[in-house]
């Protein structure tokens, strides 16, 4: 295994604390990244990690050449795709992250439109609801929903959604439909961990605070919207995920007239990655999808009017 083989792996290792996990990202055997990890050691002399039985940590020069490899690696990439030029043809491996629901509706065909378009070209996705670190995981290019933090990465924005509150309407038929902020302290929640970080939620452009005392908590999107389509309660969701059981009647919009901001829906990627033909021909796969199925705010769904309907 050459140098740089080897300065991958301990990156890995180092990012993830594991040489176990390091091993599964790389598709290589246990004994094989402990064995890179090693000669690299032997080739410079130093100790790069301190191992137990229970962690793996960084030495004093581990983070120093930990630094020095992920500069090295990226300029080794940024290099190549300069050399290539911008009509290269995508080939090799694109990392894409997204959260779950997201990617599995909207990422997901992207990725088969891009996948058939370039034949030499590999994605690997990997779908979570935490915030992944670019740097740190390897990845090319994510999703995120919400402002954006100031950072030097590179945002192409593909729409907006908004937060909404969902119930069933047997739930609702049998419960009362919920007319201000305040008359949810009468009714079942449902929390999702990933949206709601704290049991605080804001209304009225966020001057209200509404403390709510959830009956259930998930850490999945899928779950709280299939709970709240089981009538458990009200759940609070972005709008593109609940939008096809709203407008198929199994779901219906709560508390509307409250003033609900426009969350970004980006693409974000690394300023180096900007001359890369795979991320290229990806963000083009994704424009040419989003053009063509917009992400919509609530305002603009077709929404019959009914004894429930939003604002009854």
């Amino acid at each position: 295994m050459d140098r740089l083989d080897s300065m991958r792996i301990f990156v890995s290792v180092a990012t993830h604390g594991s040489f176990a996990e390091a091993a599964r990202r790389s598709r290589l055997s246990p004994s094989a990244v402990t064995r890179a990890v090693a000669d690299l050691e032997s080739q410079l002399g130093l100790v790069l990690l301190h191992r137990t039985t229970r962690s793996v940590r960084l030495t004093e020069r581990g983070e120093i050449y930990l630094d020095s490899s992920r500069r090295i690696l990226a300029d080794i990439e940024a290099s190549e795709a300069q050399a290539r030029g911008a009509d290269a043809t995508p080939r090799g491996l694109l990392k894409v992250t997204a959260p779950i629901l997201f990617g599995r509706l909207h990422v997901l065909p992207i990725i088969n439109q891009t996948l058939k378009q370039y034949q030499d070209l590999a994605i690997r996705l990997v779908l979570s609801d935490q915030y992944v670190h670019l740097a740190d995981e390897g990845v090319d290019v994510a999703v995120r929903i919400g402002p954006l933090a100031d950072s030097s990465l590179i945002a192409t924005q593909l729409g907006a959604v908004n937060r909404v509150l969902v119930a069933s309407p047997p739930y609702l038929e049998a419960r009362g439909l919920p007319r201000t902020p305040d008359d949810l302290a009468e009714h079942d929640i449902i929390a999702f961990e990933n949206i709601d970080a704290t049991n605080e939620w804001r209304f009225d452009g966020g001057r209200k605070t509404l403390r709510v005392a959830p009956r259930l908590m998930v850490n999945s999107a899928d779950a709280a919207i299939a709970a709240a389509e089981a009538g458990l309660g009200v759940a609070r969701a972005l709008s593109y995920q609940v939008r096809e059981s709203v407008l198929a009647g199994r779901l219906v919009l709560v508390l509307q007239g409250q003033p609900s901001e426009d969350l970004p829906v980006s693409l974000v990627y690394p300023e180096r990655r900007i001359a890369s033909a795979n991320l290229t021909a990806f963000l083009a796969s994704a424009r040419a999808y989003f053009k063509a199925r917009p992400l919509e705010p609530v305002a603009a769904w077709p929404l019959s009017d009914g004894p429930l309907a939003p604002g009854a």
